[in-house]
């Protein structure tokens, strides 16, 4: 079991060992980009991963999570050596394509083999932790690559990348190292079998239907939140040398949240915890919007904190209400509405921001967030009610 778990660590820190995020902004604005052109990037970086990521996650569930994980390492390596040695919005397109497809395809299959992992060793019940834990290493080494990002920035822009690149190689190794458990099926008919699941997931199983659409609406609202930090910080005219410590600070939070993610779920409940979640993330963009001074700092450290124990404890609650045959299908279904949640709102809110303010920009975000947030989580109040009725009735 440590040696998945120990190749599933690197595999995240290959990812999230981010040098290239505190200064990506910086970098596309030397080379003449605006906010609405930085959204439209990862917006197509989003629609790759929308178009790919469901077919990827039933991959994952047929042909392997291994070959998966194997497959999205070299196309993150790839897409970042493309970044390393090209300057032109054509090419930052052609590598944000890699980037999405390599995102694609280890979503949902690492997640999957890690609850694989568990199921096998009988161990089911530690999920959440390890997938806490994960989710920590994820954001430690993003927080302290902030670090090394922004010293390499002041020299140049570009040795972020050529670093990025180096990091993003070592989780080729470490997924090949992995161990698989789930016992693949046999591919006879794949669109048949993905339809299959889809109605399963969002149409058949309505307790998990709510919680796919509810996770995905909150996955949607911290990533575009972590392409306002940078925005804020440059509204805030803040130093260049501090974007890196900022973003440190920010990811560290994240981290430590995420590590006791299983004792605030445990005390609070699914009801409560899922309540929780939405007002602050929502309350989170209004509050920052009426308060862009280095208060605002405050405010993006408490967005933080909640990002921090959501991402596992949003995980968790849909793995248990899945099967193995189909988990990294359905993950993948999560990940999907994140990504078209992004790539539909991004563009909106950088065109708001490039022509009105960064302050309507966070409040649009604050409303295209909470009505549908609102509404999917009384419907998952209303299902856990008839659930919990029905079990007391047998």
């Amino acid at each position: 079991m440590n040696r998945n778990i120990l190749a599933l660590y690197l595999v995240k820190l290959s990812k999230w060992f981010s040098l290239v995020m505190p200064i990506i902004v910086l970098f596309y604005e030397k080379h003449g980009l605006g906010l609405h052109d930085v959204f439209v990037l990862k917006s197509v970086y989003s629609v790759a991963a929308v178009t790919l990521e469901i077919p990827s996650g039933y991959l994952a569930d047929v042909w392997g999570r291994k070959k998966c994980l194997v497959s999205g390492c070299i196309l993150f390596f790839i897409g970042y050596l493309v970044y390393s040695f090209t300057s032109s919005f054509t090419a930052f397109l052609g590598a944000e394509l890699l980037l999405g497809i390599g995102q694609t395809l280890v979503n949902g299959a690492d997640s999957a083999l890690l609850y694989d992992t568990t199921v096998h060793y009988k161990r089911e019940n530690e999920y959440l932790k390890y997938e806490g834990r994960i989710t920590m290493i994820g954001n430690f080494a993003e927080a302290f690559a902030g670090i090394f990002g922004g010293l390499l920035a002041v020299y140049s822009l570009r040795f972020p990348f050529y670093a990025q690149a180096c990091v993003a190689f070592i989780g080729i190794p470490a997924a090949f190292s992995l161990q698989e458990f789930n016992t693949k099926g046999k591919i006879q008919s794949p669109v048949t079998e993905i339809v299959r699941i889809i109605k399963y997931s969002l149409f058949t199983n309505r307790r998990l239907c709510c919680n796919i659409m509810y996770s995905g609406i909150i996955g949607a609202a911290t990533l575009t939140m972590a392409w306002f930090v940078q925005p804020v910080l440059m509204h805030l005219d803040t130093p260049t040398s501090w974007f890196g410590v900022i973003w440190t600070v920010l990811n560290l939070t994240v981290g430590v949240a995420a590590l006791y993610s299983d004792k605030i779920e445990h005390r609070l409940g699914m009801n409560k915890m899922n309540l929780l979640i939405l007002v602050f993330i929502a309350g989170g963009y209004l509050a920052l919007a009426y308060n862009l001074t280095y208060w605002g700092l405050a405010i993006l450290l408490l967005f933080y904190i909640v990002r921090g124990f959501a991402t596992p404890v949003l995980k968790g609650y849909i793995n248990q209400l899945t099967f193995s045959d189909m988990r990294a299908t359905v993950l993948s279904i999560r990940n999907f509405i994140i990504r078209l949640m992004f790539a539909g709102a991004a563009p909106f809110v950088g065109w708001l921001n490039d022509m009105y303010s960064l302050k309507t920009a966070l409040l649009a975000s604050a409303g295209i967030i909470f009505l549908p947030g609102i509404i999917f989580l009384v419907l998952s109040f209303e299902v856990n009610h008839k659930k919990e009725e029905t079990e007391k009735t047998e």
